[in-house]
């Protein structure tokens, strides 16, 4: 089958805090943000022609292509964390720290000459960069095997020194941990481990601005289901994290999706022994910001107790999803959505729309009164290849 899925099975687990991740912690880093001169709230569009189509209530699609003119969400993390690093070196709050003041003299003076690395598959890498170069400092990102080169030139043309390797994604990441020791740099990677967890904990702070937004946007409007996608899950946590703390008991029904080649999230789920269990080797997926084999230590505990389901899902779903969203039905937006970023919707759309599915669409519990909700993380930052997808249909369903 195309798409597996687990329940979650709490099995006594305690919950976990989300305060951290709350409607105080959201309003700091959203006003961090906002300091930025290219600061704008990206688009909610309500999809009511496609909600018709596929027998919901409605369709809702943050579409984080317009982030920053960065073509995807990953700044928010990058961005947020460096300056609360930034912050902590200066020995004060973020809420002090605007964007203009990170990138005065004075604070360049006061910093010296700094040097962050991250390994990335392109979107943050970009962030990441884009976000130093503003800061007149120097950034080394490492990319696993396979990268496209776009995504690669577009990193060096934040300024940063970039390079694709041999490796794939959670080794390149141990490269960027093993030069940045080496070195002196400052990793700021989206995946954690024990003993690195502060920086990856601000990360995920920094995507509550593109969640508190959605809940902002939404208004009155409670969505029931939410698909996620997840590669190592720090994008996932935030999400889900807040929508608890700000939904509490109405908290809509939550879907992560994965690809089946590093659905390292489905396999701890699976497993439900309280460990992480990690995907080696390629991880060969379009889904290449996905393409990650071990869950974020401080969000899987999030992930595991208040998503519902998890799924693994074969890369037509992606790209089919990717179709769909680039033609839109009547008045309907259309959303031009990367392979990673199509990921949610393309797994809710397979199984609405595949009688082989039907029995998956009951254990998610969606009907006619169902308000779906999806996050567009990226654009067509490989722009060969999304023609490629969606012009040649690659990956037809079987």
């Amino acid at each position: 089958m195309a798409i597996k899925i687990v329940h979650r099975d709490i099995d006594g687990s305690k919950e976990p805090k989300v305060d951290h991740l709350n409607q105080s912690v959201a309003e700091k880093v959203i006003g961090f943000h906002q300091t930025f001169p290219d600061y704008e709230q990206t688009p909610l569009q309500k999809m009511s022609a496609l909600a018709k189509h596929l027998g919901v209530s409605d369709i809702y699609v943050k579409d984080e292509s317009y982030r920053f003119g960065l073509n995807a969400f990953k700044v928010l993390g990058g961005s947020y964390a460096i300056g609360q690093y930034i912050a902590e070196q200066l020995g004060e709050p973020i809420e002090s720290l605007s964007f203009e003041r990170m990138i005065s003299p004075e604070v360049k003076e006061k910093l010296g000459d700094l040097t962050f690395i991250s390994a990335t598959d392109g979107n943050h890498g970009r962030g990441v960069a884009w976000t130093v170069a503003q800061l007149q400092q120097k950034s080394v990102i490492y990319m696993p095997k396979g990268s496209a080169k776009e995504r690669l030139d577009s990193i060096k043309g934040e300024g940063a020194e970039a390079s694709i390797t041999d490796l794939n994604y959670d080794d390149a990441v141990r490269l960027a941990d093993k030069h940045a020791k080496e070195n002196g740099w400052i990793l700021v990677q989206d995946t954690s481990w024990s003993g690195y967890e502060t920086i990856p904990g601000h990360i995920i702070q920094g995507y509550m601005t593109l969640a508190y937004e959605t809940y902002q946007q939404l208004k009155e409007v409670k969505p029931t289901h939410v698909f996620l996608q997840a590669g190592v899950g720090a994008f996932a946590s935030a999400v889900t994290g807040f929508f608890a703390s700000v939904y509490g008991v109405e908290k809509p029904i939550i879907t992560i999706v994965e690809p089946t080649e590093a659905a390292c999230i489905y396999k701890t789920a699976k497993a439900n022994d309280g460990n992480i269990h990690v995907v080696d080797g390629d991880m060969d997926t379009i889904m290449a910001g996905l393409a990650c084999g071990e869950p974020v230590t401080v969000g899987i505990d999030i992930l595991r107790y208040f998503a519902e389901h998890y799924l693994a899902c074969d890369d037509y779903v992606a790209a089919q999803g990717m179709r769909v969203l680039s033609a839109p039905l009547e008045d309907d937006a259309r959303i031009i959505s990367g392979e990673s970023g199509a990921a949610g919707f393309g797994a809710a759309y397979e199984i609405l729309t595949n009688p082989v599915m039907s029995d998956l669409k009951e254990k998610l519990g969606i009907d006619e009164s169902s308000v779906l909700l999806f996050v567009n993380t990226e654009g067509d930052t490989d722009k060969e290849n999304y023609r490629r997808i969606v012009w040649d249909g690659l990956h037809p369903r079987p």
